[in-house]
């Protein structure tokens, strides 16, 4: 077995190794075969951390069983999407749904709200009652461009998630990063996200950062251990070069160790 670690000359940032809390790599699986998945983790499987099954892609994905027999074998958890636990709250079915994540020994949950109208409470209920069989990821933001909620909003929502039992709160921004935490036009809602993590612990939030400016600036602002998802499977290896300084976006502040860049908002 190769041995060869990325610190082996250049004093790069030090990473928390598998499995970890913190620095988490969540990547979206948006159909990938067995045979991509085997490359990724032969490539990159060091940086993968938690794999998403997006939307309601495990619902129709028909080797499924080997998919998430594949994952586990790698050590790797696999959630499926919260449109899926949308749409199974909106029919009805969440005892169903349970059997069914038993049934494919699926031991994340992601709990979500973004594009249905599910009470405050109920939700909150939701998470509660699944945290006692699960490892829930939930989800805070509309999956609306044209919903902006109020900074304060988020934070009590992902507090009180938090409490209701959530092992992480993910910052909705969709795979393309135009809503959430981002405006439809793909810029950062930086000042949002200032307040975010001036009121919640940062190693409890992932924020989902699909395009490579957020990920370096989300690098250079909370450093190499920020927790990053909706990671698109060929940007692993490439987010990992952000994380270390191995990349111009942010060699100088992450490697060089200058003072961490920011943006105006």
């Amino acid at each position: 077995m190769n041995d060869f670690r990325p610190d082996h000359f250049l004093d790069v940032p030090a990473r928390s190794p598998k499995p970890r809390a913190q620095g988490l790599t969540h990547v979206i699986d948006k159909g990938m075969n067995l045979r991509d998945i085997e490359g990724l983790f032969d490539t990159a499987g060091e940086y993968v951390d938690v794999v998403k099954l997006g939307w309601g892609t495990s619902y129709v994905t028909r080797n499924l069983e080997k998919k998430i027999a594949l994952y586990r074998s790698f050590e790797t958890p696999v959630v499926c999407g919260g449109t899926l636990f949308e749409a199974v709250v909106a029919r009805g079915k969440l005892e169903e749904y349970k059997s069914w994540l038993v049934e494919n020994r699926l031991s994340h949950v992601e709990v979500s709200d973004g594009t249905i109208d599910l009470p405050r409470e109920r939700k909150l209920e939701l998470i509660a009652e699944l945290a006692s069989d699960f490892v829930v990821m939930s989800e805070v933001g509309s999956k609306d461009e044209e919903i902006v909620y109020a900074p304060y909003q988020w934070v009590e929502w992902m507090r009180e998630e938090l409490e209701a039992g959530a092992w992480k709160v993910i910052t909705e921004g969709r795979e393309g990063g135009t809503a959430g935490i981002y405006r439809p036009t793909g810029e950062m809602r930086t000042g949002l996200i200032d307040e975010i993590v001036h009121e919640i612990e940062l190693g409890d939030i992932i924020f989902e950062a699909p395009m490579k400016p957020a990920q370096a600036w989300f690098v250079r602002k909370f450093g190499p251990e920020v927790n990053l998802g909706n990671i698109p499977p060929e940007e692993v290896i490439p987010l990992e070069t952000l994380r270390l300084g191995l990349r111009a976006d942010t060699l100088k502040e992450v490697l060089l160790s200058e003072q961490p860049a920011t943006l105006p908002d």
